[in-house]
């Protein structure tokens, strides 16, 4: 890397975000089970499989359509121990809070937190508080961890993703990111616009109650379904095909996007995965999805290919083909 400072974009998860990552964190963490850079570190203890997570929590605004930075930690969390196949248990909880900051806020925020951990059937078994002078911090950051116990027999990671699989979606893109803006920017716009933050972890056991092959699954946070499936495209080295036309994209987050000249691609989720699977087995999964409230509208939206070199190509909505990449430039910063 070519700077002598952070940027915002350095936490965009973006290209800067995998650079920052593979050029600095790697080489000095470096181990097998960091190097596999999924949602969750996967561990064998004795005769048992774990998945250990952590993560951060520094969304502007606090409070935002459908959600606050409460139940956005818990979510967030328990999504990235789930993608790995892992049955989310137990949570850890470090509030940062600035001085000043409303207790009447913070009184919410727990009890969003502790409804979220309640739906997830988690635990907040240990946490830290610590306060920051005024103006060393923006109001309240929370960091998490979480452990969960692996029971699927299969292994979940982009290293199993084999050419024909199908891509599954669980629903529309972008939610989370336009939800943000329009409450940063006080957007005033007719429809409601929710976040999508939601814990998916009752939706995922119940695909791999009805499929033994699935391939990969991955959270789709930082950076939107975009940045996700090229960063996942270089790391298997396939060619992933992705149809335009067969995204879920509700309109009121494209009318965002034509605003503000967004692609609703690279805006963040909050509650939505990316699922690998053989095509045999496509059928049974959407069925399975389209029972569960947090997979009505899972949709089967690209598919793989041979590579040696990985990359992801768009068939646009009029049929033209683009070309998808990390994306570079600091598209909404603080997103989650």
């Amino acid at each position: 890397m070519k700077y002598d400072k952070i940027l915002l974009e350095h936490g965009n998860g973006g290209l800067l975000s995998h650079e920052l990552i593979s050029e600095y964190f790697l080489p000095r963490f470096k181990n097998p089970y960091l190097e596999r850079l999924e949602d969750s570190a996967v561990l064998t203890i004795g005769n048992h499989k774990f998945c250990f997570t952590t993560d951060s929590y520094v969304i502007s605004p606090v409070f935002f359509p459908g959600g606050n930075i409460g139940s956005l930690a818990v979510h967030g969390t328990v999504n990235d121990l789930s993608v790995c196949g892992g049955k989310p248990l137990y949570m850890s909880c470090g509030f940062i809070l600035e001085e000043g900051f409303p207790f009447e806020s913070l009184q919410t925020i727990i009890k969003t937190m502790s409804e979220a951990a309640a739906e997830a059937n988690v635990k907040i078994v240990t946490g830290d508080t610590k306060v920051v002078a005024r103006g060393a911090a923006d109001g309240i950051f929370i960091n998490t961890s979480g452990i969960g116990i692996v029971e699927y027999p299969g292994t979940l990671s982009v290293k199993n993703i084999r050419p024909d699989d199908v891509i599954i979606v669980n629903g529309t893109i972008g939610d989370h990111g336009a939800a943000v803006i329009r409450a940063r920017e006080n957007l005033s716009l007719s429809s409601d616009m929710l976040s999508d933050s939601a814990p998916l972890n009752g939706l995922i056991a119940e695909i791999l109650k009805v499929s033994p092959n699935v391939h990969c699954m991955r959270d789709a946070t930082r950076g939107g379904l975009g940045a996700i499936l090229a960063e996942i495209a270089k790391s298997a080295q396939v060619f992933i095909n992705v149809d335009e036309k067969s995204i879920p994209v509700q309109d009121n987050v494209l009318a965002i996007c034509e605003i503000l000249g967004f692609d609703p691609l690279f805006l963040a989720n909050e509650g939505k995965m990316i699922l690998f699977c053989p095509k045999s087995d496509a059928d049974k999964i959407l069925k399975t999805m389209h029972k569960h409230k947090y997979g009505r509208n899972a949709a089967v939206i690209g598919s793989v290919r041979k590579a040696t070199q990985g990359r992801v190509v768009l068939k646009t909505s009029i049929g033209g083909e683009r070309m998808i990449d990390l994306p570079t430039g600091e598209l909404v910063p603080r997103i989650c």
